[in-house]
């Protein structure tokens, strides 16, 4: 990875990062980006430099029923890709809204006053704004927190897009009312957040585990020789894999491998293969007391 320096940075997790899309009927499909008073900020960001994206308005009554057929007639197909998959949960999170302010009545995926730290970041985490065939990434290392984007897909060959200090970031919320439950609410110390898509249940929840201290994430240098052995096993024995793994210390001391790759079943999103190791790189079973892994 080019955009690492620094021989004793090490990357701590990462998983696709765009701004979220709203699911309920309301908003379905629909992002805005708001000032602290809820005043839309689009023009603003264009005239600071962001390219023209396309304007939303709430949906009518009418429109709103419409959609709501629309959904249920989504939500039946990605659960018949949840079963095909036996991998992530692949629901569209069209249970009770945790925040219906923010998800119901108005999607906003940027909270920002001027000046504030969620407007530094980049435009390309916008799917209606990027190239064609541009991906993006949060990368969380133990020295700062980066947005990355590559147009051949692979982390390795990212450019780093914007980079923050660890401390900048207060707050990772986990967004069940989601597409596939894979959204995150990043809030940062000046109170600016943003709501972003992973494109995986999993890495939703390991980085609120991970900024709670259920969990603590390691890099593969961390790994005890038997560890490694293991996770060079586990990835030798999967198809193409175009991003690195990441792994986690559960509370029972366990660790967690993950890898995701890109799902052949819808785009932006992915499937996350699981292992679980002891100290000496056997493989284990979860253990009471630790997170859902699933």
């Amino acid at each position: 990875m080019h955009w690492l320096t620094d021989p004793e940075e090490d990357v701590l997790t990462h998983s696709a990062a765009t701004f979220a899309t709203g699911t309920a009927p309301s908003v379905s499909g629909h992002r805005w980006f708001r000032d602290a008073e809820r005043n839309d900020i689009q023009g603003e960001l264009v005239s600071a430099g962001w390219p023209s994206g396309p304007a939303y308005a709430p949906r009518t009554a009418g429109n709103k029923a419409s959609r709501r057929v629309g959904s249920a007639l989504t939500s039946a197909l990605a659960l018949v890709t949840n079963l095909v998959l036996n991998e992530n949960n692949v629901g569209s999170g069209d249970g009770k809204p945790e925040d219906p302010e923010n998800e119901v009545d108005d999607f906003p995926v940027m909270w920002a006053a001027p000046g504030t730290l969620a407007r530094t970041l980049p435009w390309q985490l916008d799917p209606a704004r990027r190239p064609k065939g541009c991906t993006t990434d949060l990368v969380i290392t133990n020295r700062r927190l980066l947005f990355v984007g590559s147009e051949l897909g692979l982390l390795e060959h990212a450019d780093v897009l914007c980079e923050l200090p660890l401390d900048a970031l207060t707050d990772v919320r986990h967004m069940k009312f989601s597409r596939l439950e894979a959204d995150v609410r990043l809030t940062f110390a000046d109170r600016s957040w943003v709501r972003l898509f992973t494109g995986a249940r999993n890495s939703a929840e390991r980085l609120e585990q991970m900024h709670d201290g259920m969990v603590r994430m390691l890099s593969a240098n961390a790994l005890t020789p038997g560890q490694r052995q293991e996770a060079a096993r586990f990835c030798a024995a999967m198809p193409k894999r175009p991003y690195p793994p990441t792994y986690a210390m559960l509370p029972s001391g366990t660790v967690l491998m993950e890898v995701r790759s890109p799902s052949k079943f819808a785009a932006g999103c992915f499937d996350m293969a699981v292992n679980l190791m002891d100290e000496t790189g056997e493989r284990t079973g979860p253990r009471p007391g630790d997170p859902s892994v699933a």
